[in-house]
């Protein structure tokens, strides 16, 4: 059946824990120190499926698991198949390791310079600064690092990483990642983003997060005055399903917003999660009415014990194709993959272009109709500037 939802409506509520008091509901250290972090608290809240009671049982040998009670609400607990129960639930699958699956799997340890420092981009750091997160992804890309299960035994040198990039003035881009940054202190967080605004050379400072949907709360005025004095800060958001989009998190996300963090949302595209078009169109639709542009779907990592949750590719260009002129510009991300072993993010588009000879392209539209466009169009073109606009069609349809 086709997506649905009603699109006037914003989850709210405490849910399983209207007991608590509102105070400590809206406290993000209280929703911290609640976390579900073992079989044992999980099986007081749900039934779990024989394959998620064997994954929970073998999650501290790969990667913790972790729930915030405001997230937890988000799950159906009747529905094995539910979407949100997918993304933070371990499953037996995570136990089976495929032949092109990689602990490493975008190549990032051998593009670091100093420990907590990834340089594989010309102008462009990410910066490691903790190996936490509120709750787990099951199909994180840095299972090897995060929550410390395979004893990777990270301790980012934020020293090192800094002056790193001082003696580096190439790097004008810095993103800030993890794990995830926003666990940090208001303390550590504005210290590290003076010192960073402090080099010259560092235009563009950005963080990673998703704290925003799994722990809304942290998102407090104080933390939004330390934006603003270092700012322009600018922040991707991690969200998968439209279910996510809370009035919680919308009211975060307004917070940022006001404080000056412009933000886009970045994806993954999960089996029987989000790779279909009509629960993508709702997810988009839902972030740029949250003030968040949709900036990235991402083609799932080959990281190990991810093959249960890895859609096809071809799933995400036919998403692409019904999010192309089937609705506006800014609610259009772009779809990549990170291409295995360290070769950068590739844009996978679906194929528009027919043919380009030596007059005109041929293209057609999201509508499957043809159109040419003339490659000259102010005459004839002497020889200098012929040389500068030929180019390669197989390259370009291919």
């Amino acid at each position: 059946m086709p997506y649905t939802e009603d699109r006037t409506h914003w989850q709210s509520g405490q849910g399983l824990w209207e007991h608590v008091p509102e105070s400590d509901w809206n406290n993000w250290t209280w929703q911290l120190k609640n976390r579900i972090t073992s079989l044992e608290q999980l099986e007081k809240y749900m039934e779990l499926t024989p394959e998620e009671r064997a994954g929970c049982e073998h999650a501290n040998t790969k990667l913790a698991m972790a729930i915030t009670p405001y997230f937890f609400n988000l799950i159906d607990r009747d529905d094995p198949n539910c979407p949100i129960r997918k993304q933070v639930i371990p499953r037996e699958g995570e136990m089976t390791v495929g032949a092109e699956e990689m602990l490493d799997p975008v190549g990032e340890d051998g593009h670091s310079p100093v420990p907590g420092l990834v340089h594989r981009y010309p102008d462009r750091v990410l910066f490691l600064v903790t190996d936490r997160c509120a709750a787990y992804c099951r199909y994180c890309t840095r299972s090897r690092l995060v929550s410390n299960a395979q004893d990777y035994n990270f301790h980012p040198e934020f020293e090192a990483g800094l002056k790193y990039i001082e003696e580096h003035p190439e790097v004008r881009d810095v993103l800030l990642s993890g794990g995830d940054p926003l666990l940090m202190s208001d303390k550590k967080i504005d210290y590290l983003l003076g010192r960073l605004r402090a080099i010259e050379h560092v235009e563009f400072i950005r963080i990673g997060s998703r704290i925003p949907v799994f722990l809304p709360q942290r998102i407090t005025p104080e933390l939004c005055e330390i934006f603003k004095k270092h700012g322009p800060i600018w922040m991707s958001i991690h969200t998968n399903h439209p279910r996510e989009c809370t009035q919680t998190l919308k009211d975060a996300c307004e917070r940022l917003s006001f404080a000056g963090v412009p933000l886009g949302n970045q994806s993954v595209l999960l089996k029987d999660v989000n790779d279909d078009a009509d629960i993508m169109k709702a997810l988009v639709h839902r972030l740029v009415r949250m003030r968040v542009r949709p900036y990235y779907i991402y083609q799932c990592d080959l990281i190990t014990g991810s093959a249960h949750l890895r859609a096809n590719v071809c799933k995400g260009i036919e998403i692409m194709k019904q999010l192309r002129g089937h609705t506006t510009g800014y609610s259009v991300p772009q779809f990549v993959i990170d291409a295995p072993g360290g070769g950068g993010k590739v844009p996978i588009n679906p194929q528009y272009i027919t043919k380009i000879d030596d007059e005109a392209i041929h293209f057609k539209n999201f509508e499957g109709k043809l159109y040419r466009y003339p490659l000259n169009t102010y005459g004839p073109l002497d020889s200098d500037d012929d040389d500068d606009c030929k180019c390669d069609a197989e390259e370009i349809m291919f």
